[in-house]
This record gives structure tokens, sequence and C-alpha cells, in this order.
């Protein structure tokens, strides 16, 4: 069986293999990196921020009462309810059954006395 054994690739190692030293290049574009990781966290969370005090403003700004909505309904009166006109000339049966006043103008005319 020791006859099969494939070929060895590499040979015994007899002490541990060191890394070798990193070169100043290979520093430098580390601390660039570094650098870049860092700045890009800063702006992510600067945006986040922002974006979390830009909703809570808009979040203030809706739970306050609108001064304008005060005003008009001071100054708007309740008047009739809106009919519907196509009921009302009569092109659609009226949605409730009481004759509206139209409707009751209608009958009351009577073609003798015109003349």
């Amino acid at each position: 069986m020791a006859e099969n054994a494939p070929p060895r690739v590499i040979g015994p190692l007899s002490a541990p293999a060191r890394p070798a030293a990193p070169t100043p290049r290979d520093l430098r574009s580390q601390a660039v990196q570094r650098l870049q990781v860092g700045l890009f966290g800063l702006c992510t969370m600067l945006m986040i921020v922002g974006l979390a005090n830009i909703i809570m403003e808009r979040a203030k700004l809706s739970a306050e009462p609108d001064p304008i909505q005060d005003i008009v309904a001071v100054d708007a009166e309740p008047k009739k309810p809106a009919t519907d006109p196509l009921a009302d000339i009569g092109v659609v049966p009226a949605a409730d059954p009481t004759p509206s006043e139209s409707a009751s103008g209608d009958a009351e005319f009577d073609p003798e006395t015109e003349l």
C-alpha cells in the first residue's frame, strides 16, 4: 500500500512559517481603508440622525392643531345638506323617500290656472 501513495507536493516543515512583514505600501492601504470605513460610518450615522429629526418634526406638526381650521370652524355655519342634482330634476330616483322641494313645486303646478 505504501507503494501506491501519491507523491508529496510540499515537503515537511521544519519550523513554523512567519508571515512577511508588511511593506509601507500595505500599511498605507490599510490606513486608507480604515479611514474610508470610518468616514462612511460617520456619514451614515449623520444621515440616520437627520432622517429621525425630520420624522420627529413632521410628527410634531401633525399633532398640533391647525390654527386655520379653528378659524374656518368658527366662521362656517352648517348649511342645508347637499342634494343629488340628478334626483332633483327627476333623472334618477331619489335616495330618500321624502319628496324634494322641486318635486313638490312641480306637483302644485296647475296648467288651468296659468291660462
